[in-house]
């Protein structure tokens, strides 16, 4: 069932992002408040990883974070994306964080990127 939540997931993002843009995709996502658990992150993090492959078109770092932090959100986990940027040579990226840990990519982006905005970060739900 998670596997088909995260590729529901996948589909909805590009469809609220064609027809309604970013703000759509941004909209606030429920969570219930618990303590996060390391395995249903990990849980979470590797079915991403096994669902991605068969998603036809690339995922790519936004809607990667967006759809893991849904997911995590969804579960209990309060689960924040990052937006970080390098101003020169200019670089982005995106990333999911759960209590100040980096969960969903390398920590080094987390150290080496300046944040521009941080979505969810204080909303426990809708």
């Amino acid at each position: 069932m998670l596997h088909l939540r995260i590729f529901w997931e996948l589909l909805r993002f590009d469809l609220l992002l064609a027809l309604c843009g970013l703000k759509a995709v941004r909209h606030r996502v429920p969570r219930r408040s618990i303590e996060p658990q390391a395995e249903e992150v990990a849980a979470i993090r590797d079915a991403f990883a096994a669902v991605v492959p068969f998603y036809w078109k690339p995922v790519r770092c936004l809607q990667r974070s967006i759809v893991t932090a849904r997911v995590m959100r969804r579960h209990g986990i309060p689960a924040e994306v990052v937006i970080g940027y390098r101003p020169s040579p200019f670089f982005s990226h995106a990333w999911v964080e759960v209590g100040g840990r980096v969960v969903n990519d390398s920590p080094a982006f987390q150290r080496r990127l300046q944040v521009l905005e941080r979505l969810w970060a204080d909303e426990t739900s809708i």
